[in-house]
């Protein structure tokens, strides 16, 4: 199981993934806890922090059980503009959440930043620097051991998110909300990636929108464009935890399913044992998840990548590998499923009979 670990015996995120350690992140906030009881459709602001903090306290250490090794503070759209007088009480609250529970484990703690809704109407640089650097006072007065700027579509905010970041002068990870078509400008995720890069990201990526499969095809192209410029730079993936092979570049927002209806495209728990494997051999040594992904998925990363981190997490004490623990099951058929053949060749069934297996997106 997870070595004992804690403040005193951590490393930092570069010096693991220098090594070539798997940095295991975690996964569903809003979501999850939109289906909790605890976050508000629509506005999807982290008021939980403060109003329920047991609710993202359990989530958090549901996902150190399962094998995350970093605690990303709940703080997405925790700006000044979209949480007015109540960002910075959120933000330290998230931060003070987010710490406790990692130092209960060998995980760090990451502050975390999201696109703006100003720079769709007003490609403002000073003032949307602005919003990320009162975020970013609140995390160095904190001291989290690193930051992610995630879930960006255009990477000029990326990349302006990245030069506040850097002021810091802890590692920087960068995500962007993007599919294999690129940005909403039209910026291949090969040149979003080279952007980042010299703007000092050390760790880039994509996260959300977008399921597995296109995470990581997306994922081949930053390679490759970093590769060809001469870059280096570690790599991150935290997809979607639902299928997404009819979304176009708006992803899951635009289906009709969004956001009350998904649970027929969830991922299960092989289909992320192989996007790991995948996101593995691709060279990604940074791989979680984001919307969708509850801690058994995070489990699934842990299990497969357990050979290449030398442990199972804790959460593996309860689970067998590929449905071994079936076997016992007094039902021959069920007793039949204890193999990973089985599980892998499944095609699950939705139990819908006259729904279609994909959509048209709205937009």
């Amino acid at each position: 199981m997870a070595p004992a670990g804690g403040p005193r015996a951590k490393k930092g995120i570069l010096e693991r993934l220098d090594a070539g350690e798997v940095v295991i992140g975690d996964g569903s906030f809003l979501l999850t806890l939109e289906k909790r009881g605890y976050v508000k459709a629509g506005l999807w602001t982290p008021e939980a922090v403060i109003e329920h903090p047991d609710a993202v306290r359990q989530l958090h250490m549901e996902f150190l059980r399962a094998g995350s090794n970093v605690m990303q503070t709940f703080t997405f759209s925790a700006s000044e503009e979209k949480m007015e007088s109540k960002w910075e009480a959120v933000n330290a609250a998230a931060c003070d959440l987010a710490r406790e529970v990692a130092d209960k484990g060998d995980a760090l703690v990451a502050g975390g930043i999201s696109q703006t809704s100003l720079y769709k109407h007003h490609k403002d640089e000073a003032r949307i620097k602005k919003l990320f650097r009162l975020q970013l006072e609140v995390f160095a007065r904190k001291n989290v051991d690193f930051l992610i700027a995630e879930y960006f579509e255009h990477v000029e905010e990326a990349v302006w998110a990245v030069e506040v970041l850097k002021e810091f002068g802890k590692p920087v990870a960068v995500t962007m909300c993007i599919n294999p078509e690129g940005d909403k400008d039209n910026v291949t995720p090969g040149e979003c990636a080279v952007k980042l890069g010299k703007a000092g990201a050390n760790i880039i990526g994509v996260n959300c929108r977008f399921g597995p499969q296109t995470s990581i095809q997306t994922m081949k192209l930053m390679k490759e464009g970093l590769g060809a410029a001469g870059l280096k730079a570690h790599l991150i993936v935290q997809s979607l935890g639902f299928h997404t092979p009819d979304c176009g570049k708006g992803g899951y927002l635009d289906l009709p399913e969004y956001p009350f209806a998904l649970e027929p495209r969830l991922v299960t728990r092989w289909d992320i044992q192989k996007y790991a494997r995948e996101a593995y051999d691709l060279g990604v040594r940074y791989i979680g998840g984001c919307c969708g992904f509850e801690p058994y998925h995070i489990r699934a990363i842990a299990e497969e990548l357990a050979p290449e981190r030398g442990f199972l997490p804790p959460a593996s004490e309860k689970h067998d590998s590929w449905g071994s623990g079936l076997s016992t099951h007094t039902k021959p058929w069920i007793r039949a499923r204890a193999k990973r053949e089985y599980w892998e060749n499944l095609l699950p069934a939705s139990g819908r009979p006259f729904c279609p297996s994909l959509s048209k997106p709205d937009n």
